[in-house]
């Protein structure tokens, strides 16, 4: 049977590890093409040897396989299932030519996945409020998390209102074709604050309102625009706060499905925001979160 995104093109952005990567995995797994773009084709390093914290978003494991190498030998066989195109997303010439390099490959673009960020704030080996924020971490994480969002939706939209809409694939489905979806990589800390993370928690709010904006000022194009508000995962980013047992206890307290989520768990949710199946659905910014928003 044809998987739930079977001759749909995605691009994803920051597929090098965690999330990203996760998510790229399932599209491929459901039949979609797959342009895994980042700055490094490998993961990210998840643990700095010397303060036990997280590492620089720049450290990688060269040794290991990169996610588009994994998607091709699993699920390509014969026929080129993934590329890795290198690109930085707060800079507007790369993301439209990784866009073009997507078009070139696949002829189409049919879901643009905005997942690539960053929280300086978690390699820090101490908390740090506001007032001890510097300005150069604000500026990356707004670049990242913000801009990088903000440039990927421009020219998804562009290249989505350029191409034909896929046609629905139910012969009952009487609805107008989609022309894209769009999902933008959020967090509950774009919904709800958090200790420390005054850069992160701004990025992050202002990802789930430009989220809603496109998704108003495209549902007349049939566009779907949602965004993933994921809760506390077992990744890299969050590796200042796994270790330290007692923060943990903490955390997975405040989830009534107890500990800390799998990249996977939310995954699973990219996979129906780029599916049919939210035909009628547009500017939810939707939490996976164990129950977490539930205090």
């Amino acid at each position: 049977m044809p998987g739930r995104l079977h001759n749909k093109t995605a691009l994803i952005t920051g597929t090098s590890s965690g999330l990203g990567a996760a998510i790229a995995t399932a599209y491929a797994r459901e039949g979609a093409n797959v342009c895994c773009v980042d700055l490094y084709p490998t993961p990210r390093n998840p643990i700095n040897a010397s303060t036990g914290k997280a590492d620089s978003f720049h450290n990688r494991l060269s040794d290991q396989q990169s996610t588009h190498e994994h998607l091709q030998q699993t699920y390509g066989g014969n026929i080129v299932r993934a590329i890795f195109i290198r690109a930085n997303v707060t800079l507007a010439e790369d993301v439209e030519a990784a866009i073009q390099a997507c078009i070139k490959q696949f002829g189409r673009l049919d879901i643009m996945v905005n997942n690539a960020g960053i929280s300086v704030e978690s390699t820090h080996t101490k908390v740090m409020r506001i007032h001890e924020t510097e300005e150069e971490d604000y500026d990356n994480t707004m670049a990242v998390n913000a801009k990088g969002i903000f440039l990927g939706c421009k020219y998804a939209v562009k290249q989505m209102l350029e191409q034909d809409p896929l046609q629905n694939s139910s012969a009952d489905d009487t609805s107008p074709p989609s022309r894209g979806w769009i999902i933008n990589t959020a967090s509950v800390q774009g919904l709800v604050p958090y200790y420390g993370t005054p850069s992160y928690c701004a990025s992050k709010g202002a990802a789930v309102m430009l989220t809603k904006q496109v998704a108003l000022d495209y549902a007349q194009d049939r566009i779907h625009c949602n965004a993933l508000c994921p809760g506390f995962l077992h990744t890299s980013m969050t590796q200042n706060l796994q270790s330290q047992p007692g923060v943990v206890t903490e955390i997975s307290g405040k989830h009534p499905f107890g500990g800390m989520g799998r990249v996977e768990d939310v995954a699973r949710m990219a996979v129906v925001l780029a599916s049919e199946d939210v035909r009628w659905m547009t500017g939810v910014p939707l939490p996976i979160e164990g129950g977490y928003l539930l205090h």
